[in-house]
């Protein structure tokens, strides 16, 4: 990856030009994106909503590098994300990216401490370092204290603090969050929202959101809505709340 692109020289990290995405071929052939132009710029919280098979979570596989586009380029940082290999999307997901979603994703059987390290033994990190920097995430996101208990001993607020902590523990440039929310109470919900704006402020992380609620997309800078494969509409957001 090259940190000088010019991409990430004029602020934008993120582009999408003509991008097509189809399943399957002939009769049966889906077409999931039709031609989706985009771009997000660095420092950018941005929400994406749409109905049910409206392409935004083929899009966001994408933007995740987990799926590769049938047409067009995906710019990461100037290069072509989409025509990197297996392995070379292995890489960029694990050096720049980070997952955050609605199932919260966390090993059943495994302490808070440990679900956090997970990345770091991905990137080959020494015990000892990764231990201080799974605790030092923990603590961002208020969990101090609670290293050693399972997501069983947990709420579904905390567990999504700790898929937030792993997520971030790598210092990832974009956090990809799918549905965030979907599984919490309103007032947790706002809880995780406060948090994702502050890493979105405090931290300049760009935030990537699929929501389907109209009152979290509100907390992003910007809100863009798929229809039928295809970007429907772009509205500003609220913004943070305290």
């Amino acid at each position: 990856m090259n940190d000088h692109a010019p991409e990430s020289i004029n602020g934008s990290l993120i582009r999408l030009e003509g991008i097509t995405k189809v399943y399957g071929s002939g009769p049966a052939a889906v077409h999931a994106l039709k031609g989706v132009d985009l771009k997000i710029d660095k420092g950018e919280f941005v929400a994406v909503m749409g109905p049910s098979g409206s392409g935004k979570s083929t899009c966001m596989n994408i933007l995740g590098c987990l799926d590769t586009p049938t047409a067009g380029a995906y710019r990461f940082k100037g290069v072509d994300a989409g025509a990197l290999s297996r392995d070379q999307r292995a890489l960029l997901r694990r050096n720049f990216l980070g997952f955050v979603f609605q199932g919260f994703n966390l090993l059943s059987r495994t302490s808070a401490l440990e679900n956090v390290e997970l990345p770091l033994i991905y990137r080959g990190v020494p015990a000892r370092e990764r231990h201080a920097m799974a605790r030092d995430a923990l603590h961002t996101v208020g969990l101090t204290g609670w290293e050693l208990h399972t997501p069983a001993e947990l709420s579904g607020g905390q567990q999504q603090r700790v898929a937030i902590a792993r997520a971030m523990v790598i210092e990832p440039e974009v956090l990809m969050a799918d549905e965030p929310t979907g599984n919490l109470d309103s007032t947790r919900s706002r809880e995780i929202m406060e948090l994702l704006c502050s890493f979105n402020r405090d931290r300049g992380v760009t935030i990537v959101m699929v929501t389907h609620d109209a009152g979290m997309a509100g907390y992003a800078g910007r809100i863009i809505r798929f229809l039928d494969g295809l970007i429907d509409s772009e509205e500003p957001g609220g913004g943070y709340r305290p």
